[in-house]
Order: structure tokens, then sequence, then C-alpha cells
């Protein structure tokens, strides 16, 4: 998509200096998770005639799995959203987890791939929209509706105002096929006063310009929402921006790593040249070949053939080398594996995953002790993106159950406590800590309730009310209650 072109309109409508530089960076990020950035996988090499050749080098692409391996980490199918209240809770996501607004847009599954988008461009962003919404001079009618979920990555997000580093106002840029043509679908979100302001425009880009065009059946062009609460939702990963410190928008959890990602697909590279190139080699005296009728010379492997005469004054004996002589190049698989391993040492280091997340020494041996040491780094840095996506997620649901009861008619509360249970049994030892909070509500430093909440995913009103039954059940049958 062109953002530049976008920018400039932004910038001209409003009477704005919004920059562009920061989306290079961007394009970068992206091409690099894409698995080929131009300016480094691209390359020339000289031929025997001397004309140029093309070449690409070998690449891992080991950007995506890196983003791949934090949005398995953070947000995955034992990944759970507990809501205190119940029908808040059936509206969201249904009596399993799985229903509901979130089940219907397939939040699990896109909120995955929304989460390695994010950290590949360094910002990403949900916004929601209502189907059939009814408005009347700009003015939203409560009735029915259908809210739908939309999942950008950083280059269709364009911050137009911030404050304390949050986006308060921003544009929205999304590509539209219809019919074979690519649009523009511009929405910007403007906090005006104390409720905010959607408008939606539609454009094709005609000379590097937008051109506006005629917005399609069933959107209004203007719509006042009545609340401060954003129909948005921003996501980074929580790392300084020290590519534009001021900016609101994030950086690549690799941004700080594309020499780390060089040094990889450099070792993986010379790895499979190492390979094309260790074939044996056979080079054959000019005597031993013939040329056919068309020209082309023939090798005695072509043929073949096993008898052979010799025309000259020179005799061979049967130990002469100078008919064949074959060379056998060194494939270094050792060296290789050993510097590439390291490369990738260096690049799960940069990455938050500390130093062994990648490894292919799968015959060695580590006790569980040892094992859980190795993942320190990446406990910490989970814990700290955990910090993001919960902020996130809480943002995005308390829009969802505002417009479920202030637009669709729900009787849902967007004020109810809601809490995100990350699973996180990958990095951490889940037995000893469960274990752990045993014991600390047999110490009396944990309650029943707080154990269950924790443990079984229930609210705080079912888990006391089991607490307390359970406590009953203790005291009839002699055990007493708890202290």
């Amino acid at each position: 998509m062109n953002i530049s072109a976008v920018i400039d309109f932004i910038n001209q409508e409003r009477g704005i200096n919004i920059s562009s530089a920061y989306y290079k960076h961007v394009q970068m990020w992206l091409d690099w998770w894409a698995g080929f950035y131009k300016p480094f996988h691209s390359f020339t090499e000289l031929g025997v005639d001397g004309k140029r050749i093309h070449r690409k080098l070998y690449t891992m692409k080991m950007a995506k799995k890196v983003c791949e391996d934090w949005a398995a980490i953070l947000l995955n199918d034992k990944t759970t959203i507990t809501i205190d209240d119940k029908t808040s809770s059936q509206y969201l996501q249904g009596d399993d987890g799985t229903g509901g607004i979130l089940g219907e847009n397939q939040f699990w599954q896109r909120g995955n791939e929304f989460i390695e988008t994010t950290f590949a461009s360094g910002t990403g962003a949900t916004v929601l929209r209502v189907q059939g919404m009814k408005v009347s001079e700009g003015r939203v009618q409560p009735g029915e509706g259908c809210i739908e979920l939309d999942f950008l990555p950083a280059l269709h997000i364009i911050p137009i105002t911030i404050r304390k580093g949050q986006i308060i106002d921003a544009a929205f840029a999304s590509e539209v096929l219809e019919n074979g043509e690519k649009y523009i679908y511009l929405e910007t979100h403007i906090l005006e006063g104390k409720e905010y302001t959607i408008t939606n425009r539609y454009f094709k880009i005609e000379n590097g310009a937008l051109e506006e065009q005629t917005l399609p059946p069933g959107i209004a062009p203007v719509v006042h929402t009545g609340s401060d609460i954003p129909w948005f939702s921003i996501l980074r990963p929580n790392i300084v921006n020290n590519v534009d410190p001021f900016a609101a928008m994030g950086v690549s959890v690799f941004a700080n790593a594309i020499d780390n990602l060089m040094g990889v697909d450099l070792a993986f590279n010379n790895f499979c040249r190492d390979f094309k190139l260790g074939g044996k080699k056979v080079f054959y005296n000019k005597s031993l070949t013939k040329t056919d009728q068309d020209g082309n010379t023939i090798t005695p492997d072509d043929v073949a053939q096993q008898l052979f005469t010799v025309v000259g004054d020179e005799l061979l004996t049967a130990d002469d080398n100078t008919l064949i002589h074959e060379f056998n190049p060194a494939i270094r698989v050792q060296e290789n594996t050993d510097g590439l391993q390291a490369q990738l040492d260096y690049l799960s280091f940069k990455c938050g995953f500390g130093t062994k997340h990648y490894q292919f020494n799968a015959g060695s041996i580590v006790t569980a002790t040892q094992y859980n040491g190795d993942k320190q780094e990446l406990i910490q840095n989970a814990a700290k993106h955990y910090i993001a996506v919960e902020t996130y997620i809480k943002s995005l649901v308390r829009s969802i159950l505002w417009i479920g009861k202030n637009i669709c008619g729900e009787p849902v509360d967007p004020d109810t406590l809601v809490k995100v249970n990350f699973e996180d049994s990958y990095i951490i030892d889940k037995e000893s800590e469960r274990l752990r909070d045993q014991q600390e509500v047999r110490d009396g430093l944990m309650q029943k309730w707080e154990y269950r909440v924790k443990w079984y995913g229930e609210d705080e009103a079912t888990a006391k009310n089991m607490a307390g039954a359970e406590r009953s059940d203790n005291e009839y049958m002699g055990f007493g209650g708890e202290s």
C-alpha cells in the first residue's frame, strides 16, 4: 500500500505535518519477515564469460520464525479471558470460550496472526466496525448490529494525536479489492470533546495521489459515537522505540537484531553453497573426448566407453594421472554447523529468548533445573510482553462491550472486571508453581477462591461460592473451616 500518498492526503486536508520516514523502517522489517530483503539477499557474480549472474542468498527466514514463536507464547489455545459478569462473558465469548463476538470474528486464530504481524511491523491495531448500524444525521441510533474486527499492521496505522505516549486520534487505511479494482478505505477516529467522531472515505490511487470515490452502500460518511471510548485498540511489543523515540508507534521485536539476521543467513548460505559446490569434480584429458556431428563434446561416461586409443608419440602408463583428475571438495559440515548455531544463539539472545532457544543438538541431555535456568531470560521478557497484550485485550473487550450495550442493545456491562489468563507452562514449570500455591493456601497466604480463579479460570463470584461450599463440606465432615 502507498502509505506516503495516504499521509500526504491527511497532511494536506488537516494542515498538519506527519512524517512518513518511520514507515521506511516498517517496510524493511516486513521485508525481513517475508524472508527477502533485496539490498542484502540479492547479489551478482561474474561468470566465466565475464557476464553478471544475478543470484539470491539462501535464507532461513528467521525473522518470521521469531515472530511466530512470540505469538505462540503470548496468545495460544490455553489463553483465557475471565469476565466477572456472566452475561457479558457469554456475549463476548460464548459458554465455552470459543463463541460470542470473539468466536464470530475468529479472534483466537486471527489474534495469533495479529500478534505475529504486530511483532514483525512494530505496531498493530484492531479496529471495530458495526455492520447494520443505524446512523441518522451522523448520530448512532441504538438498535441491531453485528460487530466486526479488522486487524491491521503498522503500515496501515497513522497516528494523528499522541498524548503521554498513547495514540488518541488515528487514521486507519485498509486495502480493498472490489471487482478486480484496488481501493483504499480510509477511516479517521478523532476525539472531539468527550466523544469520538469517525469519518469514512474511499479512494483509488491515480498517479501516486488519492482520488476520492463514492462510499459503498451501508457506510456512513460521518459517525458520532457518543462516547470517549475508542473503537480501536493498539498493541506494540513492550520494547522502547529507539528508531523514533517520540513516536507512539513501536519497533519490531527484531529491529535491533538485523545484523544477527544477516549473520544467520550468511552462515546458512555458506552451508548450502558448500553442499552445492561440494560435488565430485572429474577433469578429462581432451584426448578422451569426442565430438559428435553437431559439435557437442562427448565424455567417456556419456557413452560408457571403456576401450580407448591414444594417438601421439607419447606412451601412457597405467598409473598416468594426466588423463583423468578427480577433485573432491571439503563440505565442512561441522564448521558450518557450529557457525550457524553460534549465529542462531546471538539472534535468540537479541530477540529476547535467551541464548538457547534455537538448538539443534538434540542428542544432548540437560536436567530440569538447568533447562528452567536457561529459560530465565525468556520468562522475564514474556512477562514484560504479557503486560502489553493484556492491556490490548482489556481495551478491546471494553470497546466491544460498550458497543454491545449502547448500540446493539445487549444487557452487558462494559465496566465489568476483566482478567486475561496466559498459559506459560511452555516456559515455566507449572507443576512446581501449582504446588507452591497449594502450600500458600495451607499457610493462609492465599485464599482458596484466589487459587480457584488462578488455576480453574473461574470468575471471582463463582470461585468464592465454590470455596464457601468446600468449607461447609469440611465443617460438616468435622475438618473445621478456614482460619
